[in-house]
């Protein structure tokens, strides 16, 4: 202890005297005096000195926080590979030019999507127009209060989180602070927001709830194409050669475009130096691949595509971790509340599995029931949320409906344990919900559960064979014929053997089977099926049962798909009836069989009472299922028909329009449905003169037929013919003659000698023989088709004046204009009468008979009905019709 003297205030500080010195020996002297000196120091010249040792020491620390906190606050620059991302960038300059109140910018998405890449190019862009930018970590609190401390030392305002905010709040300056990695949705982000009216801020974040504090926002997605396969080049070394680009687009599309993805895939390939091999080992290796972490980095980011997800899912609640998992097992887009919604009112049907069967998906299910059993959507919003707020899913509010990202979702599968058993699960799921829908309905559930269940078959999931069934209607009802007659087929064989030939669950799905039939054209197969299943029916169930009038139905529509349009009109009318009886005139069923019925009317060439008829309908399928509902579309289509087989070509094409337009938006593209409307507008298009545009339509619904039907569908075959008519039209008869033989050989194969198609095809090709000059081969042709016509369609059916009417001009151009004329007249009375003065066909013969006139030299009466077809054209057709200026061109020449 240093003793201190209280009144001198001086510290002594004294050296001790020295001991003796030591015994003199013989060879030595004494020993000296032992006494050193004494040393004075006052206690303020220690002070003095403690303080400015101090103050060094302080200067030094002080020193060593600035230059901790300018490395905490620095923003990196962005990947030496950055490219792309255009379109957010230029939102965000524009964004951030006005100055004078506080911007708030969002940049939200997927993990490893690259939304802290777009904010860094932005800053490092923008750097001169930010007096500051501060880099904060926003992953915890901890890291958040720290950006906040150092920027307080970085600007000697003190050390403190709140000493950060106090200086940001009270600087005027365009300061920029970037908020990164604010994912976690339990930290409220507005505490650490500086509360002012100045002043820039950038947040990245998982979570769209982050979106609140926004002055505007992107959604960090996919990458374009082309700025993904550049990224692809640049991190794998690659020059850019349209080679290298090729194989490059291949790799980024299976990456789905995801930057993460992307730069791991380069940073591989750039150790392997094999652009041409990456996709087939990614193929076999995905996991793995996107598991590793490159050893050499473009930037600073720690983590790969796979563990980037993994730390998002380890925070989840073990049930929104388990709905994750689950949806991991149906398609990664369309999945909706109603499917888990419908499944939970799921009533155990005698024919179907139990409860104790059904023991997981039940389990499941009640995470999302309330305790009297009923769906409760706040449990199941209270899960998605959660998961949204991660973006390991996504929602469209305008189609109520959720989506993966398809590498979460296929990293979702690879995590999960077990698969066979949650695959197990959601098939049933699936097969659950169908059951609970109405059937009226099934159309468009099937959009919604397509996906689904093709992912549940080609997964080979374990489920029963009832919902094995209800997968088939949905395939029916979505135009995937193929794979419902190869499920039906499949389950038909395991009914027969368990519940034997004349079950009424057998019946049904024989019933369902030759409806596929019917759709894949194989029309005689299905007549013979649904006669069989017919007969059943009545004896078992009785004549009025439902099954037993949906299969008169279905038997109907094989009779009309046949050419039996009698047959089919007089079954039609008697399920009608029954089905007025028993479901009353509104019944979307009962609705249904009177638009077949009139159907039937049309091919009978009743036009007008078949637009009636559809009329009527149109207007109760609206009131009961709604404008869009795809059976209303359908009715609409078949009204437009109508309007064209009664000569009103402009409201057909109008309505056509208007119903392809919706059905592509609600049906998608490709559906027979979509593809048969445009293939009436395609025809509306040439009956108005439009040659060229019908011709070019057709076209298209030719190629997507083929790929969604089949080449020798009876549907494509139809295309393929009016295809040939459209050549025809824009003079092109030699193509249009070797279509109509190719044609007319698959009708024959396909359908028969008789069928109506078959003989319009026929009838085409002796008009195309005729156009070539060969009008014996016309002749003779249709005098064949004639004859049949007269057969199978009646003598005064509309195919049948058309195909007369077609005679006569093979007669007049052999120069047998009495015979010519003889036979006109004859149709032109018969048209009249069925069609009436002013359709086109029926002015169609009137021209022909005019030019009979003239060839017979009857001049002035070629004359007069020249005039009178002008004028009904120009009402009919308009004056720029090609046909209305035919008239006028041979009027003019008189």
């Amino acid at each position: 202890m240093f003793p201190l003297d209280s009144d001198s205030r001086s510290l002594h500080i004294s050296g001790g005297q020295g001991g003796p010195g030591g015994p003199a020996h013989l060879q030595g002297g004494t020993g000296g005096v032992g006494e050193g000196p004494i040393v004075h120091i006052t206690t303020s010249q220690l002070i003095a000195h403690n303080l400015q040792a101090t103050v060094a020491t302080d200067h030094a620390l002080q020193l060593q926080n600035v230059q901790t906190s300018q490395i905490a606050s620095h923003c990196p620059p962005p990947s030496r590979i950055f490219c792309g991302r255009r379109d957010i960038l230029d939102k965000m300059h524009h964004f951030f030019s006005d100055t004078g109140s506080q911007h708030i910018y969002v940049l939200y998405g997927l993990g490893g999507a690259g939304k802290t890449q777009i904010a860094l190019k932005f800053m490092n862009d923008s750097s001169s127009r930010f007096s500051d930018i501060f880099f904060i970590d926003t992953s915890t609190i901890a890291t958040i209060e720290t950006g906040l401390k150092n920027i307080a030392i970085l600007k000697n305002f003190g050390d403190a989180p709140l000493d950060g905010l106090l200086w940001l709040t009270s600087k005027v300056e365009e300061w920029l602070i970037f908020f990164d990695n604010a994912d976690d949705p339990s930290i409220n982000l507005n505490d650490y927001i500086p509360q002012c009216n100045r002043g820039n801020i950038i947040i990245t974040s998982r979570n769209p709830g982050m979106c609140v504090y926004a002055g505007s926002n992107s959604l960090v997605s996919d990458m374009e194409e082309e700025d993904a396969v550049t990224l692809l080049l640049k991190s794998a070394l690659q020059k850019a050669t349209n080679r290298t680009e090729e194989i490059a687009a291949e790799i980024v599309k299976s990456l789905h475009y995801l930057p993460l993805a992307i730069v791991q895939a380069g940073a591989f390939i750039s150790k392997s130096r094999n652009l041409d091999g990456y996709l087939a080992l990614y193929t076999k290796n995905q996991s793995q691949l996107l598991s590793e972490k490159p050893t050499q980095s473009h930037d600073r980011y720690a983590w790969t595509v796979y563990t980037t997800w993994q730390m998002s899912f380890e925070r989840l609640t073990s049930r929104a971790a388990m709905f994750l998992h689950h949806c991991a097992f149906l398609h990664y887009n369309g999945i909706s509340e109603e499917i888990f919604s419908f499944a939970s009112k799921y009533q155990f049907p005698s024919n179907g599995p139990s409860e104790e069967e059904l023991q997981e998906p039940l389990g499941f299910l009640s995470h999302f029931v309330g305790p009297s059993g009923e769906w409760d959507t706040l449990q199941f919003l209270d899960a998605t949320n959660e998961i949204q707020s991660y973006s390991l899913i996504s929602f469209d509010a305008e189609k109520k409906l959720f989506s993966i990202h398809p590498l979460v979702h296929a990293w979702s599968q690879a995590t999960v344990q077990d698969p066979k058993r949650y695959l197990s699960t959601m098939g049933s799921i699936l097969g659950m919900a169908i059951s609970e829908h109405p059937e009226w309905d099934v159309q468009l559930t099937s959009l919604l559960l397509c996906p689904h269940i093709e992912l549940t078959i080609q997964m080979d999931a374990e489920v029963a064979s009832v919902f094995r069934f209800q997968y088939a209607l949905i395939f029916e009802e979505g135009g995937k014929y193929k794979q419902a007659e190869k499920l039906l087929e499949e389950v038909l064989e395991e009914q027969k053997q368990v519940l034997g030939d004349n079950h009424p669950d057998t019946l049904r799905t024989m019933s369902n089977l030759g409806t596929s039939y019917s759709a894949l054209g194989k029309h005689e197969k299905a007549k013979e099926l649904k006669g069989l299943v017919l007969e059943k029916q009545t004896h078992l169930l009785g004549d009025n049962h439902p099954d037993t009038l949906r299969t008169m139905g279905n038997l109907a529509s094989s009779y009309l798909d046949l050419g039996n349009h009698q047959e089919a009109k007089e079954l039609y009318g008697a399920v009608l009836e029954k089905r007025k009886q028993i479901l009353g005139e509104d019944h979307p069923n009962t609705l249904r069989t009177m638009g077949n019925l009139a159907s039937s009317y049309s091919h009978l060439g009743e036009h007008q009472k078949a637009k009636e008829l559809q009329g009527t309908v149109l207007e109760k399928r609206k009131q009961v299922l709604g404008e869009n509902h795809p059976d209303t579309l359908h009715t609409m289509a078949n009204l437009a028909t109508s309007y064209s087989d009664v000569g009103e070509h402009r409201k057909a094409k109008k309505i056509e329009i208007i119903v392809l337009e919706k059905q592509t938006w609600l049906l998608g593209a490709n559906h027979p449905d979509t593809l048969h409307t445009m293939g009436n507008l395609a025809s509306s298009y040439s009956k108005l003169g439009k040659h060229q545009k019908s011709k070019e339509l057709k076209v298209i619904v030719l190629e997507k037929q083929t790929q969604v039907l089949g080449k020798n569908h009876p549907d494509t075959l139809r295309t393929m013919g009016n295809l040939a008519n459209s050549y025809s039209a824009v003079g092109e008869h030699q193509k249009a003659k070797e279509l109509e033989v190719i044609v007319l050989d698959k009708q024959k194969q396909v359908l028969g000698d008789n069928h109506p198609d078959t003989l319009r095809t026929m009838g085409n090709l002796a008009n195309s023989y005729s156009a070539l000059g060969e009008h014996q081969k016309a002749k003779e042709l249709e005098d064949v088709v004639l004859e049949k016509r007269k057969q199978v369609l009646g003598e005064n059916h509309p195919d049948t004046l058309l195909t007369m009417g077609n005679l006569a001009n093979s007669y007049s151009n052999l120069g047998e204009h009495q015979r010519a004329k003889e036979l006109e007249v004859m149709v032109l009375e018969k048209r009249k009468q069925v069609l009436g003065d002013s359709h086109p066909d029926t002015l169609h013969t009137m021209g022909n008979l005019a030019h009979t006139y003239s060839a017979l030299g009857e001049y002035q009466r070629a004359k007069e009905l020249r005039v009178f077809v002008l004028e009904k054209r120009k009402q009919v057709l308009g004056d720029n019709h090609p046909g209305t200026l035919e008239i006028e061109e041979l009027l003019g020449t008189m």
